[in-house]
C-alpha cells in the first residue's frame, strides 16, 4: 500500500505541473536558450522589363539582411532552368549584416516573355525563399547569316540541299529557293549545271549584287523520275568564283506519291483496298550478325484488282519482297521482310513502305523493332 501511495503522489505531482513550468525546468536544467535565425529579402521579384537579345546576359542582385540573433548561411540556390545562372554569398552572415543572391539571365535565342525562379535554401527559419526574375526578350535583328546559315564560297543558302517536299505524279513541280551573295563582288551563275534529266534549273537574277539576294528555281518532273517514296539526286551549280569555290554541290530531295484524281463515292466503293494483318513485328533480342525474317499478310478487301507498285525499306540492311504484285478482290498474299543485323547494335527500328493503287491509302508502312546484342 505504501508503494502504491508513493506512485500516485508522484503521478499527481507530474500532472499538476503546467507546461510552462515543465519547459522552464528543462530550460533551467539543460541551460538551453533558443535564439532566432531569420533572413529578410526586401525584394523577392525583379522585372527586367524589355531585354534586347543581342546585348547578352542581364544580372540582378537580391540583397538580404540577417535579422536574427545567430549567424546564417545560404546552403544552396537552385535555378528553374539552365538559362539562369545564380551566385550568392558563400560565407556565414552575422546578425545585422547583409548578403546577396545574384541572378543572371541569358536571353540568347530566347525571344519573348520569361518568368524564372530561384529556390534559396538557408540555415534560417523558414529555410526556403523563392526569388523571381521576369521580363521580355526583344529579338535581335536578323542577319544574312541567320537567314542563310550554310556557306558555299560567297553563296549562302538555308540548307546544303534543296527539298522539294511532298510531290505527286500529277505534273512537274517548280519550287523557288532564296540565296544570298555574301561577297564584295557580283556573283554570277553560269548557264551550265549538272543534274539528272528530270531536274531543270533557272536563276533570278543570274547576277546577284554584293550583299544581295537572289533565287534558284528548280523544276522537278516527277513522272520522269519514275520512283515512289523518298528520293535524292545530286545537283552541281557553277559560278564566276575562282576554283574550287566556283562549283556548288547540292542534294535535291523529294517524297514522291502517286496521284489519284478525285473519286465519287461509287468509285471509292469499287476501288481496291489494301489491308494488313499487322503493322509491327517485334523480334525481341537477337545476336548481332543474324538475319531476322518475318512476313506481313496483305489482303485486297476492295472490288477491283490491287496492284503492289513497290516496297521500299528505310535502309539497305532491310530487304522486302512481295510474293505477288497483283491481288484479285478478296485475295491475300505475303510480303517477306528480312533484316540483316550485321554491324548493328542496340535498339533497332526499321520500316518498309508499301506503295499500291489503293486510292485511300496508297502508302502504308510496316515496322520491325527489337534489340541487337553481342
Amino acid at each position: 500500500m505504501k508503494k502504491i501511495s508513493v506512485c500516485l503522489l508522484f503521478a499527481l505531482m507530474v500532472t499538476t505541473l503546467t507546461p510552462e513550468a515543465g519547459a522552464q525546468q528543462i530550460v533551467e536544467r539543460e541551460g538551453f536558450e533558443k535564439k532566432l535565425a531569420r533572413v529578410e529579402f526586401p525584394e523577392k521579384i525583379h522585372d527586367f522589363g524589355v531585354v534586347p537579345e543581342q546585348e547578352g546576359p542581364v544580372q540582378h542582385t537580391f540583397e538580404f539582411t540577417n535579422t536574427g540573433e545567430v549567424p546564417v548561411k545560404i546552403l544552396a540556390v537552385q535555378a528553374s532552368c539552365g538559362c539562369t545562372t545564380p551566385d550568392w554569398t558563400k560565407e556565414e552572415v552575422a546578425p545585422g549584416e547583409k548578403g546577396i543572391v545574384v541572378a543572371e539571365y541569358n536571353p540568347m535565342n530566347r525571344p519573348g516573355v520569361f518568368n524564372k525562379s530561384l529556390t534559396v535554401t538557408t540555415s534560417a527559419d523558414p529555410n526556403v525563399v523563392i526569388l523571381t526574375i521576369k521580363g521580355t526578350v526583344k529579338p535581335r535583328p536578323r542577319t544574312a547569316e541567320d537567314d542563310f546559315p550554310a556557306a558555299l564560297g560567297n553563296l549562302r543558302v538555308k540548307y546544303r540541299g534543296f527539298n522539294m517536299g511532298k510531290v505527286t505524279t500529277e505534273a512537274p513541280v517548280t519550287k523557288v529557293f532564296e540565296v544570298y551573295n555574301q561577297g564584295e563582288e557580283p556573283l554570277v551563275f553560269k548557264e551550265e549545271f549538272t543534274a539528272p534529266e528530270h531536274i531543270k534549273v533557272s536563276f533570278r537574277p543570274k547576277e546577284i549584287a554584293p550583299k544581295g539576294r537572289g533565287e534558284v528555281m528548280l523544276t522537278y518532273d516527277v513522272k520522269a523520275r519514275n520512283e515512289l517514296g523518298w528520293v535524292s539526286d545530286n545537283l552541281e551549280l557553277f559560278t564566276n568564283e575562282a576554283e574550287p569555290h566556283n562549283k556548288k554541290v547540292f542534294s535535291v530531295m523529294a517524297t514522291i506519291e502517286e496521284y489519284f484524281p478525285p473519286m465519287t463515292e461509287e468509285e471509292i466503293v469499287q476501288a481496291p483496298r489494301l489491308q494488313l494483318d499487322k503493322t509491327v513485328h517485334e523480334f525481341g533480342k537477337v545476336n548481332e550478325g543474324k538475319l531476322v525474317e518475318t512476313t506481313f499478310q496483305i489482303t485486297n478487301t476492295g472490288k477491283q484488282p490491287l496492284n503492289i507498285r513497290k516496297t521500299k525499306a528505310n535502309c539497305g540492311c532491310t530487304v522486302s519482297a512481295p510474293e505477288k504484285d497483283t491481288l484479285a478482290p478478296g485475295e491475300s498474299s505475303n510480303i517477306k521482310v528480312t533484316f540483316d543485323t550485321k554491324g548493328r547494335r542496340g535498339n533497332q527500328y526499321k520500316t518498309v513502305t508499301i506503295f499500291s493503287n489503293d486510292p485511300l491509302a496508297p502508302t502504308q508502312t510496316v515496322t520491325l523493332k527489337g534489340e541487337v546484342v553481342e
